[in-house]
């Protein structure tokens, strides 16, 4: 339902019909406690888990066959202007918690621990973990 009424979100989002859009979107967050802006462009398959608390802002980008998990903000800094909220490639997974702030690109296949701060990118195929992040290993 979340997912879908985001779909129709954005594509008003898209149209300029801004009002609607997020009418929509503030209606969704009301019912499912997840906050996604309507211009947040999210792929396909993407999984989130016990969703309370998510907040997905408005220039996020998520790929294809993601994992969320409850409490994840995928916010900004305040600093930036055009693009404020990171990228997430395909196949990652980000444990409950963790806040990615800034416009910041997280590769493929990546895996990022519980109550993590994400202030910079990683790189493909690796796990991070740490408040910030002080610790990337690559995955074998």
């Amino acid at each position: 339902m979340l997912f879908r009424s985001h779909k129709i979100a954005h594509f008003l989002y898209r149209k300029d019909w801004l009002f609607l859009a997020r009418l929509l979107s503030q209606m969704g967050r009301f019912l499912t406690g997840i906050e996604i802006h309507p211009g947040a462009k999210i792929g396909r398959r993407l999984f989130v888990d016990h969703g309370m608390g998510i907040v997905i802002g408005q220039t996020a980008v998520i790929g294809n066959d993601c994992t969320i998990y409850h409490g994840v903000t995928l916010g900004g800094t305040g600093k930036d202007t055009v693009k404020r909220h990171p990228t997430l490639g395909n196949h990652v997974m980000v444990g409950c918690g963790t806040k990615i702030l800034g416009p910041i690109e997280i590769g493929d296949n990546v895996k990022i621990g519980a109550d993590s701060l994400v202030l910079k990118a990683i790189e493909p195929n690796c796990t991070a973990v740490g408040a910030p992040i002080h610790k990337i290993i690559p995955q074998k």
